[in-house]
């Protein structure tokens, strides 16, 4: 076996003590790994249960603890983590040519207080569970709900600390460890990707972990912060937390953009199509993305002209966006595309999230907002955005760079086929969605009239093919670390300064300090490529 980071100790103190950023996102690996398949398991049952217009599993409650599960297991404990602490943590010293992120030990806290954040969750679920959904509305969270609301804010609280610990420790990182010559403008999309995701962190999370501790102490003191009945008001707890969590869909999306502007050039042998319109893209999203939290509530009480500038700051957003997707699809014109399992991942990301994007326009303009609020359709437009893309991009990157992590190859068919798989299978899921939400299908509801059974049928099948498309990854992932091929340093031909130490990295990551001579993304011309 090769001397690498995976050698470095074999016993469990090695691994739960480590400082080395690669052992930590391999835990941050396994960790999320596991909530996303509790909180697929509950998205399953919920499909089940909306087979039948009356519900199959049999009460109301049971569905809301259900949903409320899979919402709260999914956002905070895969979604918004997933790149950032498995794929970040892992390739940000790599990329820019350092020993390890700025802070080790802070680092090793942040997983530690995220799993303790997950295991109370798991907790509150297990002695009773939630039934308030994973945005925790008042006043029913605050006087009606009889789940465990304080435990589970508790548990989102904490892990909180986790998000803001692993933001500073990037931006400062990449502030302060790029190699000699990596300036500014020579950095990989990907990790300006997740600088700006770091910014968003920093600065929006604490908003988030001091309304919910508002929320507890409302729950148990009852003080008047948000119950109307002693002097609070509810809508103050809408605004907070949508302060946090339309930033936090960014939080998610934009280290996926960062991980599909390093895949799609590579597997187009092509430089990236206006590399310095999508890093500026970038932080235009998290700039913009503070600014729009009230297209979440124009049918909660706003005023018409407060709803018109959140309306107009919401299509706003569409720009950057949009510059990158034209982007992407400018980089595959005319290159020698590669149609790998991470080329297909990444195509479907691009799909998928332009689908979502448009929708959003919809709910971004007044007038079909109160039609669409709270209805299927509003389901459709987030799990496009934040399950179809977000998803596709993880499962991208985990591909593109699984060869580094483990030192073995997986086997291509089974990735090719799981890509086809996933993105057939979401469609079915979500399209009929969108045809529900127009038609007025309310989301929530554990039962609904029988005109939507024919819909909701066809989109619980759909999830039973999308649960094949995301059971096939795992297992053909731990065939390949038993029997997979040993892998070289750069398997993808690809540009970049972790693809210059061997597969898996050793510990030190590299022997020599690299330098950086010319601008990323520096691949051979098509011509030369195709005479290989």
């Amino acid at each position: 076996m090769r001397p690498s980071y995976l050698t470095d100790g074999f016993s469990l103190r090695s691994w739960l003590l480590t400082t080395d950023h690669k052992r930590i996102a391999i835990l941050y690996l396994g960790s999320i790994t596991l909530f996303f398949f509790i909180g697929g398991v509950a998205a399953a049952l919920l499909r089940y249960n909306l087979i039948s217009s009356r519900g199959l599993l049999g009460s109301a409650e049971i569905y809301n603890k259900l949903f409320s599960m899979h919402g709260v297991v999914m956002v905070w404990f895969f979604l918004v983590p997933a790149v950032p602490v498995t794929l970040g943590n892992f390739l940000i010293p790599l990329m820019l040519g350092a020993r390890d992120l700025a802070f080790p030990r802070l680092n090793l806290l942040s997983w530690y207080l995220f799993m303790i954040g997950g295991i109370t969750v798991l907790y509150a679920m297990i002695i009773g569970g939630v039934d308030t959904g994973w945005t925790f509305y008042t006043p029913l969270t605050t006087l009606y709900s009889n789940g465990h609301v304080v435990l589970a804010v508790v548990a989102i609280f904490i892990s909180g600390f986790s998000s803001i610990a692993t933001g500073l420790n990037f931006i400062v990182s990449i502030h302060k460890l790029r190699a000699p010559g990596m300036s500014w403008h020579r950095m990989p999309v990907f990790l300006w990707s997740l600088y700006a995701t770091s910014v968003i962190m920093v600065l929006a999370t604490p908003v988030l972990a001091m309304t919910l501790l508002l929320l507890a102490f409302e729950r148990i003191f009852h003080i008047g912060v948000f119950d109307p009945s002693v002097g609070g008001d509810p809508l103050l707890f809408q605004h907070l937390f949508w302060f946090y969590s339309h930033p936090a869909v960014y939080i998610m999306i934009l280290p996926g953009f960062g991980v599909v502007s390093e895949i799609i050039p590579a597997f187009s042998s092509k430089e990236l199509f206006g590399y310095k319109f999508v890093v500026w893209a970038s932080i235009a999203i998290a700039v913009i993305s503070f600014l729009v939290w009230g297209h979440h509530m124009f049918v909660a009480g706003e005023s018409l002209y407060s709803a018109l500038v959140f309306s107009l700051l919401s299509y706003a957003v569409a720009v950057p966006s949009a510059i990158k997707v034209f982007n992407w699809v400018g980089t595959m014109h005319n290159g020698y595309i590669r149609f790998d399992a991470p080329m297909l991942y990444a195509i479907g990301f691009v799909g998928l999230f332009t689908m979502g994007g448009l929708t959003g326009l919809f709910v971004a303009a007044l007038a079909a907002d109160v039609h669409l609020t709270q209805t299927y359709f509003v389901v459709a437009h987030f799990h496009y955005v934040m399950v179809g893309g977000m998803v596709s991009a993880y499962f991208a990157g985990l591909h593109f760079w699984w060869p580094k992590i483990t030192g073995k190859m997986y086997p291509e068919m089974w990735g090719r086929a799981a890509a086809i798989i996933i993105f057939a299978g979401f469609n079915l899921t979500f399209f009929p969605q969108f045809i529900l939400g127009y038609l007025g299908m309310p989301r929530r509801y554990a039962s609904y009239p029988v005109e939507y059974e024919p819909l909701n049928l066809l989109s619980s099948a759909g999830a039973a093919v999308l649960a094949v498309g995301y059971l096939l990854p795992l297992g053909y992932l731990i065939w390949s670390l038993m029997y997979g091929k040993d892998a070289p340093a750069n398997p993808w031909h690809a540009t970049g300064l972790e693809w210059k130490t061997p597969s898996p990295p050793p510990t030190e990551n590299f022997p020599a300090t690299p330098v950086v001579t010319e601008p990323p993304y520096q691949y051979p011309l098509k011509e030369a490529v195709s005479h290989e």
